[in-house]
């Protein structure tokens, strides 16, 4: 069983992260928990601890689908990334109002991402009125978009 760490030892891995994030070393994110753990040689409750004490300073925020990242990161959540394209689309006119979105089917298809990334993106575009529901003939871009 490996040897507990010594007190404070996540403080000296937040700060060594911390340097790096300032650095641009993470620019397209931090790595995993496993392998800050395999590079510092603790364990993931340290690493944890650590990777808290950064969120809690502002210095890491964690994106769903996406991972920790530096704030002002250029990664988007899947089902951002889904939303955005299809409000564009909306907006451009290639779906223009009273058309029909794709399936959720199609859509997982076309953004190779989950049904549920698929659900949450159109979700939030009915929030915002973008598009509505149909019962039994799917969603459709809104007239007043």
């Amino acid at each position: 069983m490996p040897q507990a760490s010594p007190r404070g030892t996540y403080l000296l891995i937040s700060e060594a992260l911390r340097s790096r994030i300032a650095e641009g070393v993470y620019a397209d994110g931090l790595p995993s928990e496993a392998e800050i753990g395999r590079e510092f040689g603790v364990a993931r409750t340290t690493v944890r601890r650590a990777l808290h004490a950064l969120e809690e300073s502002g210095d890491v925020a964690t994106v769903a689908g996406v991972g920790r990242q530096a704030p002002g990161g250029t990664r988007q959540a899947p089902y951002e990334r889904v939303k955005v394209d299809l409000l564009r689309q909306i907006r451009e006119g290639v779906l223009p109002p009273g058309s029909r979105l794709p399936s959720e089917a199609e859509l997982t298809a076309i953004y190779d991402v989950s049904r549920g990334t698929v659900r949450r993106a159109v979700r939030e575009l009915e929030s915002a009125g973008h598009v509505r529901a149909q019962q039994g003939a799917g969603r459709f871009v809104s007239p007043t978009t």
